[in-house]
């Protein structure tokens, strides 16, 4: 069974930086393509960004020269730098990745963690 477990969410002031992780977990054989998205309330879940196993990466406009997205391969972790917070980064943030487990690939989703940004 394949997890995936997010940490580094909380309330921080308007300017303020937070890193998020998440790692993935059980019997992966491989792991392709990890992503974080976000959902404010009220409004649909977006793509913040992602990056293949290679290390190239996609950045949202919203937050580009803000987030950065990065992954460490040897410990199935990836990485969500958030710099220079605004209150409408204010979400639950949500990884993802396609794994390979059993011989079959899937999209896997971590449970959310909430990041607050006050003014």
């Amino acid at each position: 069974q394949v997890q995936l477990a997010e940490s580094g969410g909380g309330l921080v002031q308007d300017g303020g930086s937070l890193r998020l992780s998440c790692a993935a977990s059980g019997r992966i054989e491989s792991i392709n393509t990890m992503y974080w998205y976000r959902q404010a309330p009220g409004k649909q879940r977006e793509l913040v960004a992602r990056i293949n196993r290679g290390g190239s990466t996609v950045i949202a406009d919203s937050v580009k020269g803000r987030f950065t997205i990065s992954r460490d391969n040897t410990k199935n972790t990836v990485y969500l730098q958030m710099n220079s917070l605004k209150p409408e980064d204010t979400a639950v943030y949500y990884c993802k990745a396609e794994i390979l487990a059993g011989r079959v690939w899937d999209n896997y989703w971590g449970q959310g963690t909430q990041v607050t940004v006050s003014s």
